[in-house]
C-alpha cells in the first residue's frame, strides 16, 4: 500500500513556475500545519489537567460520578476511531461494550477471577474477537459494502445480544449479573473512589496516546483518505475493506476493555449494556463533541454525561426533553461538533509523515 502512495507522489511534474510540485505542496501544507498546530495540544492539555484535579476538588459520590464518565469517554474514543477516522457508521458499538463486561463478569462469578492483569486483557480479547467476526462479516465480502448495510447490520447484531441476553439465564436474564467482585491487584481491591480514577484516567490516557500516534502514522492518513475519498485511495492501491476490517477490531478491542472497567466500576451488568439504547448513547457523544478528533469524543462524553446528571436533579419531569433539544441545536448550527469551535479543519486530518532536514512531509 505504501508503495502505491510513493508511487503516486514520484509521478508529479518536476518543474512549474521554477518550484517543483512536490516541493510547493510541501510548504504550502507545512505551514498550514505549523499554523494551526498548537490548537490541539492545548486542548488535550487543558482537557488532562482538568481531569487530575478533579478528584481533589469534587466530593466523593461526584468523584464516582466522575469515574464513570471517565469510563464512557473510552468507550466514546472507540467509536471515533471507527466513525470518524474510517466513516463506518457503527450502530452496535455497545455490543463489544457489553460482550466483554459479560464475560469478565462471568470469569468473576463463575471462576473467581479479578486480577486486573488477567480481566482486562480478556474484556479486550473478546471486544476484538466479536468485532473481527462481525466485521470480517458485515465489511469483508465479495463486493464493497455500503454505509446503509453496515449501519444496519451493527444494529441488528446490537439488537440480537440485547435479546439474547435477556431471555438466556445463564447469563441472568433481565436482572443482568449483580454483585460482582471487586477488580484487585494481588491483595489490594479496586473499589469506587479516587484510586479507581486515577486508574482508569491512566488508562484512558494511554490508550488516547496510542490512537493519537495510530491516526498520525501512514495508516491515519489512509484512513483520512478513506472517510473523503473511498474511490480514490482504492485506485492508489490500497485495499479499502480491509482497511475498515483492521480499525473496526482496534474500535471493538478499545470498547471492550471500557466494557470490562465499567462493569467493575458498576459492580453489575446488564442487557442493555449490549442493546442499542448504549450505541445510541455513544454515537451523541461524538456527534456532540466532534468526530474525527478523539478529544472531541472525551469532551462530547463529559458535556453530555455532566448536562444529563444536572438536569435530571433540577428538571426530573422534562430534563430528557430539554438535552434532546440541546444535542438538535448542536447537531443542525454545529454538524462538526463543539471542538469546531477552536480546532480547524486543516488540524482535523494533521500532518504525516517523518521529519527530514527540519521539514515535515505534510499531508496536502
Amino acid at each position: 500500500m505504501l508503495k502505491s502512495m510513493s508511487a503516486v507522489k514520484q509521478a508529479i511534474p518536476a518543474e512549474i513556475g521554477g518550484e517543483t510540485d512536490a516541493a510547493m505542496t510541501e510548504r504550502i501544507a507545512t505551514a498550514r500545519a505549523v499554523a494551526g498546530r498548537k490548537v490541539l495540544p492545548i486542548v488535550e492539555g487543558v482537557v488532562l489537567i482538568a481531569a487530575l484535579v478533579a478528584p481533589l476538588v469534587l466530593q466523593d459520590y461526584l468523584t464516582v460520578f466522575a469515574t464513570r464518565v471517565v469510563i464512557l469517554a473510552l468507550f466514546a474514543l472507540s467509536f471515533d476511531l471507527v466513525w470518524g477516522y474510517a466513516g463506518i457508521m457503527s450502530f452496535g458499538q455497545a455490543l463489544f461494550f457489553g460482550s466483554a463486561g459479560y464475560g469478565v463478569a462471568l470469569l468473576a462469578r463463575d471462576l473467581d477471577v479479578t486480577n486486573i492483569f488477567l480481566v482486562l486483557p480478556a474484556g479486550t480479547l473478546i471486544g476484538l474477537t466479536f468485532s473481527l467476526l462481525l466485521g470480517g462479516f458485515l465489511l469483508l465480502g465479495r463486493h464493497p459494502s455500503s454505509v446503509i448495510f453496515v449501519s444496519l447490520g451493527t444494529l441488528t447484531g446490537s439488537y440480537a445480544a440485547d435479546r439474547l441476553a435477556r431471555g438466556w439465564y445463564y447469563l441472568g436474564g433481565q436482572n443482568g449479573i449483580p454483585s460482582i467482585a471487586p477488580m484487585t491487584l494481588g491483595g489490594y481491591e479496586f473499589s469506587e473512589g479516587p484510586a479507581f480514577y486515577y486508574l482508569v484516567l491512566g488508562i484512558l490516557v494511554v490508550v488516547y496516546l496510542l490512537c493519537r500516534f495510530l491516526v498520525r502514522s501512514q495508516f491515519g492518513l489512509a484512513l483520512a483518505g478513506l472517510r473523503e475519498n473511498e474511490q480514490r485511495i482504492a485506485f492508489f492501491g490500497y485495499k479499502a475493506q480491509h482497511l475498515k476490517a483492521i480499525i473496526f477490531a482496534i474500535g471493538g478491542a478499545v470498547a471492550g476493555l471500557a466494557g470490562s472497567l465499567y462493569a467493575f466500576h458498576e459492580g453489575f451488568v446488564w442487557p442493555n449494556m449490549v442493546g442499542v439504547v448504549v450505541s445510541t448513547q455513544v454515537v451523541l457523544y461524538v456527534l456532540f463533541g466532534g468526530s474525527g478528533t478523539l478529544i472531541g469524543a472525551v469532551i462530547g462524553t463529559v458535556i453530555v454525561e455532566g448536562v444529563s446528571f444536572w438536569l435530571s436533579d433540577n428538571y426530573r419531569d422534562i430534563w430528557p426533553i430539554i438535552l434532546g433539544v440541546l444535542l438538535l441545536l448542536v447537531i443542525l448550527f454545529r454538524p462538526l461538533g463543539l471542538i469546531s469551535f477552536v480546532l480547524g479543519e486543516r488540524e482535523r486530518v494533521g500532518s504525516f509523515g517523518a521529519t527530514i532536514k527540519g521539514k515535515r512531509n505534510a499531508a496536502p
